[in-house]
């Protein structure tokens, strides 16, 4: 006897689980942000300024895009879905993740491997 599809919410929930990794493995840098967010700005001026060009998903732009804040909510193990940066293919983390790998010198040398950056 086959057991029960699992409920609707926890299908959408995999399928938007699926679309995120689909996407973050798309492009070297990709950061998740909303439109009106001073953090997920400080992420994208971090990246421009270092002179990688982020594949960037405004979250409040798409149609889909309450689908993706909510999987990256629990993604991220943090009740702010935004920003999510992927290196890589790979979850980096939020804005404090990110400056934590700046500051210790651990970021360029993750953009470097993941192809964003050839200096």
């Amino acid at each position: 006897r086959s057991s029960p599809p699992p409920p609707a919410e926890q299908r959408d929930s995999r399928v938007d689980m699926d679309r995120i990794q689909r996407l973050a493995a798309a492009n070297a840098v990709v950061v998740f942000s909303q439109s009106g967010c001073c953090m997920c700005h400080v992420v994208k001026r971090l990246f421009c300024d270092l002179g990688v060009g982020p594949t960037v998903y405004e979250l409040d732009e798409l149609s889909w895009g309450a689908d993706l804040a909510k999987a990256l909510i629990r993604l991220m193990g943090s009740s702010q879905p935004v920003p999510a940066v992927f290196v890589g293919g790979k979850l980096l983390g939020g804005l404090d993740h990110v400056m934590a790998a700046h500051i210790s010198g651990k970021l360029v040398p993750q953009l470097k491997q993941a192809g964003a950056l050839w200096l």
